[in-house]
């Protein structure tokens, strides 16, 4: 687990930047002199340029081993996060996501297929739960550390990120050895896509955080009457769901190690809809809203481990092909969560704090489409691509 060990702080740095701004909005809404719903675009540009930039930024860097395709990427990411922290407008600010988010791109599956190269079959399960737990552990203490140091300034969070990330970078130039896997093209990256088993797998994936970003984005706003506008007190509700996140990813660690994947996820979906579906009520007092974003928390954290494991076990000679298109879903479910949001709130009453039912609605669509392609998945496993065939191999 050493060697994974800046894997998985390279996704805590991208995990904080992509989570920590939802807690921020309010503050980043007001000095930027713009809406709400508009500062909430920021997620949503970040969210969609990291999904489209993710295959691209593979097959730009697929001749290179993985660590010196992550030195760059988070490079990038560290020098973008800098140039957000000095950003004073609303259009600065928009440009320097996107640089960041190109970085991003590409970070997550590749910490992800280098995991997975390095760790034995038997294993693979919980070295990819490890190094996503730097994904999860953002949402745990990430996310509620940034917002607490927002509090004051909203730039020193993202001068924070920008140091976990060079934190991240040192890691991997000095720890982690070189890991050759098979190079893939663009074309190459994208040709699964005509594959129904991985589109249909992507599509669960991309709906899961569409549901759960239509409400998150506005977690704050959503959160006013429990909160009272305290930050001190919406820093405890997303240490507890964040809390409940990363037990989520290390309980699915555990249980596909030993249980279908498929299986796996079916619970966690349907109590994440559930939960959204409650939202207004469950979240009517502090101690129930606590209660509420534990478990909501956990069953989201539940779900991307099997996801990853399902499309490795599709094709292991193209994992980072394949990781990368479910990193690319993420994100877009993000994106188009943020945007659906941003609507939803200007459609109903009374505003962010009827997210919920919506967020449940697309919830309990992800679930139903999760159990048909299940109940019907083709008994033949796609074949690899044919630059994808020959095993990856860790090098020293």
């Amino acid at each position: 687990m050493k060697r994974l060990l800046p894997l998985a702080l390279a996704t805590f740095a991208v995990g904080t930047d992509s989570y920590v701004i939802a807690g921020l909005l309010p503050a980043i809404a007001t000095d930027l002199r713009v809406s709400t719903p508009a500062a909430g675009q920021l997620v949503t540009v970040f969210a969609l340029v990291m999904a489209l930039s993710a295959p691209v930024m593979g097959a730009l860097t697929s001749g290179l081993d993985r660590r010196s395709a992550l030195l760059i990427a988070l490079s990038i990411f560290v020098a973008g996060n800098a140039v957000t922290a000095l950003g004073t407008g609303y259009e600065a600010v928009m440009i320097a996501r996107v640089v960041t988010a190109a970085g991003a791109g590409m970070i997550n599956s590749a910490a992800s297929s280098t995991a997975g190269a390095i760790a034995p079959p038997e294993r693979r399960g919980t070295a990819l739960a490890f190094v996503l737990g730097g994904l999860t552990l953002a949402t745990a203490l990430g996310l509620p550390l940034g917002t607490l140091i927002g509090r004051t300034d909203w730039h020193l969070t993202l001068w924070a990120v920008a140091g976990i990330g060079l934190a991240a970078l040192v890691g991997i130039a000095a720890g982690l050895p070189e890991v050759t896997l098979p190079a893939a093209s663009l074309g190459d990256r994208l040709r699964p896509l005509k594959q129904g088993r991985v589109l249909a797998l992507l599509a669960v994936t991309t709906l899961v955080f569409l549901g759960a970003y239509t409400l998150y984005t506005y977690i704050g706003p959503a959160l006013q009457d429990a909160t009272g506008g305290s930050p001190s007190r919406l820093t405890v509700i997303l240490l507890a769901w964040g809390t409940g996140v990363l037990t989520g990813n290390l309980i699915a660690g555990r249980l596909i190690d030993r249980h279908d994947p498929a299986h796996v996820l079916t619970g966690p979906l349907i109590i994440a809809a559930i939960a959204l579906a409650l939202t207004s009520v469950a979240t009517a007092t502090l101690v129930s809203t606590l209660a509420w974003a534990a478990i909501w928390g956990v069953a989201l954290g539940a779900v991307v481990v099997p996801q990853q494991h399902r499309l490795i076990a599709l094709s292991p000679a193209a994992a980072p092909v394949l990781l990368g298109l479910n990193s690319s879903a993420i994100y877009v479910g993000i994106a188009l969560g943020g945007g659906l949001g941003g609507l939803a709130q200007e459609w109903l009453a009374p505003g962010p704090a009827a997210l919920g039912l919506p967020a449940a609605t697309v919830t309990t669509l992800a679930l139903l489409y999760h159990l048909t392609t299940t109940r019907h998945r083709s008994p033949t496993t796609p074949q690899p691509t044919p630059s994808t065939t020959k095993a990856p191999t860790a090098g020293t």
